[in-house]
């Protein structure tokens, strides 16, 4: 069995993980959120106008949880 500090390291461990493949994700969906943005913009003018506010707001979401992440990434290496 693990002793205290091993299964400390071992749970520090599995956050890190679970927070990099989040990050992974959302930097994933951020370049499709934009990527749908430019399709957009070159194939439906009208459309585009209508669905741009939309797509920026999601997009902004994504942007303010990477701001968070580098944040919380800058706490966890002082800590």
């Amino acid at each position: 069995m693990a002793g205290p500090p091993m299964r400390q390291i071992k749970i520090k461990t599995g956050v890190v993980k679970q927070l990099v493949k989040e990050k992974l994700m959302y930097e994933k969906e951020a370049k499709q959120r934009e990527e749908k943005i430019e399709k957009t913009k070159a194939e439906d003018g009208e459309t585009y106008a209508m669905k741009k506010q939309e797509n920026e707001k999601d997009l902004e979401e994504t942007e303010e949880y990477k701001e968070a992440c580098s944040v919380l990434d800058s706490v966890k290496l002082e800590a």
